[in-house]
């Protein structure tokens, strides 16, 4: 899932204490339900900051049944220029996931819904496989919200994601964490705007829920913020040069 990199930090959605205990005495046994919370010095996606740099936070609530089943939500503040107060990014996803031996697997869908302020909702598919310590995902575009995009039609895998991902796990209990990925389309270029398909790559340690990460792109001067003419609101994204992030993030079971 895209939250599970680094940048992930979760705490418990809007909804009150006694609704997530019905939930959660509704499963049954074989089911877990889990909230998690987290903070970060940014808020980085596929190598691109949705924060203008900023300091983030974000949490969720997920469902995981024995079966492999999973569903979730998640929520974060995020901003893309400097006339934005406060706007938000709302996840729901749901998959399939399992393993067999050294072999993993996991599919999915994942929407991406924003407040006005911050651009068009969309939706993917996913799915990744694994082999030991290494993963390779992709991600296709599934839809686009028409009335966020006036005067654009995306349509189906209008937008691609491949990754791979590699854990060096240590004695200490910390993991080494390596990416490369790359993200290309008609729609990925309107929704980040770039003017062409790039790499994104990163190096990450974390340990008890603490992470540090340092990641770049190949995107060039020329590549940034493609297309937007109204530079005066723009805060620096700065997303061609090399980034270091802190988090910390916290996992409970509900």
């Amino acid at each position: 899932m895209k939250k599970s990199l680094l940048t992930t930090f979760k705490k418990p959605l809007l909804g009150s204490a006694i609704a997530i205990a019905a939930l959660a005495a509704s499963i049954p046994s074989q089911a877990e339900v889990t909230a998690n919370a987290g903070i970060s010095n940014n808020y980085i996606w596929r190598g691109l900051t949705q924060t203008i740099n900023e300091a983030v936070v974000s949490g969720g609530l997920d469902y995981a049944h024995e079966s492999g089943f999973y569903a979730g939500t998640w929520t974060a503040n995020v901003s893309y220029d400097s006339d934005d107060a406060y706007s938000y990014e709302h996840d729901v996803y749901f998959g399939f996931g399992g393993e067999a031996g050294d072999i993993s697997y996991d599919i999915g869908y994942l929407y991406y819904n924003y407040d006005s302020n911050a651009g068009f909702d969309f939706g993917e598919v996913y799915g990744s496989i694994g082999f030991g310590n290494l993963s390779l995902g992709l991600s296709l575009l599934a839809n686009a919200e028409p009335d966020e995009a006036p005067g654009q039609d995306f349509g189906f895998a209008e937008a691609t994601y491949i990754s791979a991902d590699y854990v060096i796990p240590m004695e200490s209990g910390a993991e080494i964490g390596l990416h490369i990925g790359h993200h290309e389309g008609d729609f990925a270029e309107a929704f980040n705007g770039v003017t062409d398909g790039y790499l994104d790559y990163n190096v990450s340690v974390s340990k008890d829920g603490f992470s540090f990460m340092v990641t770049s792109t190949n995107l060039g001067n020329d590549d940034n913020n493609d297309g937007i003419t109204d530079y005066a609101s723009m805060a620096p994204r700065d997303n061609d040069n090399v980034k270091f992030v802190v988090s910390y993030s916290l996992d409970f079971a509900l």
